[in-house]
């Protein structure tokens, strides 16, 4: 005969399908749990790739660090000696690179501002205009304000300092 079992109940049951009407304790329960989210084969061939690749990669990266220092270590005292020579020329590289860079965003900078006021459209130009309208828009309300409570602020100005 075929018993009813509440959910509560049935957790307790035998895993593998025995016919024996004992319960299984909490434990079996947890193993059955365990095995139902076991991974997979692919899985586990997916974390053992990883775990190579990744061994593989630090491993040559501490390979790559190691020789670096090393490299520099041994190129250290060729570095300080011939120090005085090298360093005039990096400044002189630099200095030339940055008047390069400062000159090209000035040409960017004036050949935008061309366009822009021959009314050619440029990248930015309808943020350009958004923006000088919300300033516009702001100065005419703050001049409205003053006008209508100027009145007030210049006679309380006169009262707050009286022998001044």
């Amino acid at each position: 005969m075929a018993e009813t079992l509440s959910n509560s109940e049935s957790q307790y049951w035998p895993t593998y399908g025995t016919n024996t009407t004992e319960r299984n304790s909490p434990y079996a329960s947890l193993l059955h749990l365990l095995r139902s989210h076991s991974p997979t084969s692919s899985h586990l061939f997916g974390f053992l790739a990883l775990f190579i690749s990744g061994g593989l990669l630090t491993f040559l990266l501490g390979v790559s660090v190691t020789a670096t220092a090393f490299g520099f270590i041994a190129a250290l005292p060729l570095i300080i000696i011939s120090g005085p020579i090298w360093l005039p020329g990096f400044v002189l590289v630099g200095g030339c690179f940055t008047v390069a860079g400062f000159l090209v965003g000035a040409v960017a900078v004036v050949s935008w501002t061309y366009r822009y006021f021959r009314g050619m459209h440029p990248a930015g130009s309808d943020q350009m205009d958004y923006a000088r309208g919300r300033i516009y828009d702001t100065a005419s309300h703050v001049k409205d304000y003053a006008r209508e409570y100027g009145g007030y602020f210049h006679g309380r100005a006169k009262d707050a300092a009286p022998g001044a």
